[in-house]
């Protein structure tokens, strides 16, 4: 995975996404959603277009996720409740044949909502000035149990995130357009039963993961993801590799009090024998340099012939330094956060 340094093309300026033929026009990274994407656009069939939101709350103890998931011929809905504590997690989804655009997914993380009712589950998800507000309901989440959320996270307009537009070597009208927005504070609380839980915005984090593409059918990808504090201050990072062609810039960054200071390449240390053995994470220019000691593993495997999903999403602890783009390091010591590698047909 690692090889010499690489020149990465950031983006600083508003332009389209894709040209006349669907085919990203200029691959890179940026710290704001510059590109402009539209669905009109894709020139893919629409059963292959894939568009996501998916939030991820942790405080030390608990967190919860969300996903809405728009993908072609088969919409996604899911949430799952953690407890660090006990090591446990309660999981729950809903798959819906070929939505292909009636989810209504924005073309856009800055403006618009998400409003998703069924039978049983409601979700919505509101975009407001400096503020995002998940709301949801799920009936008989866990045996009659339901879950209940209502959790706002901010975020300051003057705040970096990781924005990415990667192609597809095997197929033109294929692409990889993603946004991360890390260490927004989160409060509100969520409640499984009579469980209740808080987040606080001094000590709690959510991150979104904002995607929309046309991926080819077979990929394995690896991602990681974490939100604190250190030395008191917002601290968090994205890292991830494993589809598309990168050669114009990886997903990797670093953000401190706001800012995102851009890594080049990350590799992922997995023990051959047990996802919940420590993992090692390295650069190749020794500014990411973190071991992963694994508290629970959300593990998932699907197999339905054609589609298949295998998913090993670890959440734990980072331990060991980092070093900032004006060579600032920092010590890393217990930082909650996830680990995943994942493998799709789909």
């Amino acid at each position: 995975m690692i090889n010499k340094m690489i020149t990465q093309n950031e983006i600083t300026t508003q332009q389209d996404l894709l040209d006349a033929h669907g085919s990203i026009i200029n691959p890179g990274w940026a710290r704001k959603l510059l590109w402009n994407y539209h669905r009109a656009q894709i020139k893919a069939p629409v059963f292959r277009i894939k568009e996501w939101d998916y939030y991820c709350i942790l405080a030390q103890n608990h967190g919860v996720a969300f996903t809405v998931a728009d993908n072609g011929y088969m919409g996604f809905l899911a949430a799952t409740v953690f407890d660090f504590v006990k090591k446990t997690e309660y999981s729950a989804s809903k798959i819906t044949p070929f939505p292909m655009g009636k989810f209504l997914m924005p073309e856009t993380s800055e403006i618009g909502n998400i409003m998703l009712d069924t039978k049983k589950i409601k979700i919505q998800y509101k975009r407001l000035p400096g503020k995002r507000i998940l709301q949801v309901n799920w009936q008989q989440f866990r045996l009659n149990d339901s879950l209940s959320a209502e959790i706002e996270l901010a975020q300051p307009e003057n705040m970096d995130s990781m924005v990415i537009a990667t192609p597809f070597d095997k197929n033109k009208k294929a692409f990889y357009y993603n946004q991360k927005i890390n260490c927004m504070p989160a409060k509100g609380n969520f409640q499984l039963g009579a469980i209740k839980k808080e987040f606080l915005p001094e000590t709690d984090f959510g991150v979104l993961d904002w995607g929309r593409g046309v991926w080819t059918y077979n990929n394995t990808w690896y991602w990681g993801s974490a939100s604190g504090l250190v030395n008191n201050e917002p601290f968090g990072f994205n890292i991830g590799y494993g589809f598309g062609n990168t050669s114009a810039a990886t997903e990797n960054m670093l953000f401190y009090k706001g800012k995102a200071h851009k890594l080049e390449q990350v590799n992922f240390l997995i023990p051959e024998d047990s996802f919940l053995k420590t993992w090692k994470f390295t650069s190749n220019n020794q500014r990411f340099e973190l071991d992963f000691v694994p508290i629970l593993d959300r593990a998932s495997n699907t197999n339905l012939g054609i589609i298949l999903s295998d998913q090993h999403q670890v959440f734990g602890r980072f331990y060991g330094k980092v070093i900032l783009d004006d060579n600032q390091t920092l010590n890393i010591d217990g930082l909650l956060g996830f680990a995943e590698k994942v493998k799709n047909k789909w």
